[in-house]
């Protein structure tokens, strides 16, 4: 068992959570899988350990701030007792892309598959993220007149604070960021890959949504993320087929079918080709399969 204080904030109009502050101790992140239709700050003010996100490992200490999008799929270990503080938030209590102009959240903070999704915090940045979090607990505790407003302020501050170091401590989030010309296309091409990965694959596909030839979309791709193109749409795809092999029971079939490949066996293929074991082999060494039996 772990010790923990939350706070939550229900939506009026369903009764559900929609803001939520959470202190845990004694690793309170360390034992289960999380996916769950928050996004999610998580600050590890104490301990160490791994941290599994999108299938990617990496290392953490102590003064860590994490953050998962809706429905991305993470789980801690910890090396030495975990301590520390989440905030989940609902997208109808803050939606990040409303706010996009003003804070440059999606694609640097969330919804970026190609960046470790953690920033390092320095000695003013925790005096800034414990102030506003003592803020929350203060307003959480006593609500009063404009209190969604005043939460919405201080999450505000959390937020801008932990992009700014991003964009500092990951120099390849900085340059999509700053560039005058680049980054809008950037931004775009990673928008539609994540509304079609289902069902538009090839590299021309994208290149023609975005109004650009293939040739130029291919050397801007190669650039920043020293990757191709049609790369960075299989790593989504795969991404994703990871994600339903682990954590449902749906068949092989049913997943390639929803990820826009009629043929199980082609898909099986081109699973096997980026992952080095087929779908099956997959689910019955990490997947729903192991966690049944």
């Amino acid at each position: 068992m772990f010790d923990q204080t939350s706070f939550t904030l229900l939506n009026q109009q369903n009764g559900k959570p929609a803001f939520k502050l959470f202190t845990f101790e004694n690793n309170g992140f360390s034992e289960d899988l999380q996916r769950n239709a928050f996004f999610t700050l998580i600050w590890i003010k104490e301990g160490s350990g791994k941290v599994n996100a999108d299938f990617e490992e990496y290392n953490f200490k102590e003064n860590t701030l994490f953050t998962f999008a809706p429905y991305q799929p993470h789980i801690f270990s910890a090396e030495k007792p975990l301590k520390g503080m989440a905030i989940f938030f609902h997208p109808d209590f803050f939606c990040i892309h409303k706010h996009q102009k003003e804070l440059e959240l999606n694609g640097v903070l969330y919804n970026n598959v190609y960046q470790p999704p953690f920033v390092k915090l320095d000695q003013h940045s925790i005096s800034t993220l414990e102030m506003a979090c003592e803020q929350i607990r203060t307003e959480m505790q006593n609500p009063a007149l404009a209190q969604h407003e005043l939460l919405v302020s201080y999450l505000k501050i959390i937020l801008i604070t932990a992009s700014r170091l991003k964009l500092e401590q990951q120099p390849r989030v900085s340059e999509v960021v700053k560039d005058s010309k680049e980054p809008f296309i950037l931004q775009k091409l990673k928008d539609a890959i994540e509304e079609n990965f289902k069902s538009k694959h090839s590299a021309s596909d994208y290149a023609e949504l975005l109004y650009i030839s293939p040739k130029a979309l291919a050397k801007i791709t190669k650039s920043r993320f020293n990757k191709t193109l049609s790369s960075l749409i299989n790593e989504r795809i795969i991404i994703e087929a990871k994600r339903e092999l682990y954590l449902t029971d749906k068949t092989v079939k049913e997943i390639a079918y929803e990820l826009g490949y009629e043929d199980e066996y082609y898909f099986s293929r081109f699973f096997k080709i980026n992952v080095e074991v087929s779908p099956q082999q997959y689910r019955d060494t990490v997947g729903f399969a192991k966690g049944m039996a």
